[in-house]
């Protein structure tokens, strides 16, 4: 007898950011006789992640089992359910960007009620905080300064509007470098970005 459908996220905070993984490095693939793994890619430079990804896992679903593969440059977190695709609906054939991606209402309602830990999710996987710099004229010398940006890079459309509208819900001003890149660079919201999402480490 299949095990009985364990019903949704035991925690919807961890569940948001869990999802914000997911729809950036995220996959679900069928066992080879039954089930699905849910599978995360996390760099190995930073081993904060990879704990928060495992962590978001067992708060969304307590007492399964979690487990790191090596890969190179990378470790492949990976939990066993025969219920992932119940969770994460946005699962399906191919390629992310080449599907559509769209949030059910349950899902919908999970990300408005913890905006930042989806948008915290979306940036841990594609996202980064980098310092950029640039030169101007003071007084007639040329003058190096730096300022804080945060970048995100998916090739959905879809993700992108995710991204962006949840940026919106929270008050955070971005612009859109190019299809798939979207910049956040004003000082007020990489302060707002610095306060909930910070650099990954």
């Amino acid at each position: 007898m299949a095990p009985e459908d364990p019903g949704p996220p035991a925690d919807e905070r961890a569940y948001s950011y869990l999802l914000g993984l997911y729809l950036g490095d995220g996959c679900i693939s069928p066992h080879p006789r039954s089930g699905y793994y849910l599978r995360i890619a996390c760099a190995d430079a930073w081993p904060g992640l990879i704990q928060q990804c495992r962590e978001a896992i067992t708060q969304v679903r307590p007492g399964i089992g979690v487990y790191a593969l090596q890969r190179e440059g990378y470790k492949m977190v990976t939990s066993y359910s025969r219920h992932w695709p119940d969770l994460f609906p946005q699962h399906g054939p191919g390629k992310k960007h080449e599907r559509t991606i769209a949030l059910e209402p349950w899902q919908r309602a999970i990300v408005d009620a913890y905006p930042w830990e989806f948008v915290r999710g979306l940036i841990h996987s594609d996202g980064c905080r980098i310092t950029n710099w640039a030169t101007r004229l003071v007084s007639g010398e040329r003058k190096r300064y730096e300022y804080p940006r945060y970048f995100f890079t998916n090739l959905s459309s879809d993700i992108i509007r995710l991204f962006t509208t949840t940026l919106d819900h929270v008050g955070v001003e971005w612009r859109q470098a190019n299809p798939r890149n979207i910049s956040i660079a004003r000082k007020a919201s990489v302060a707002l970005m610095d306060t909930h999402v910070g650099p990954k480490h």
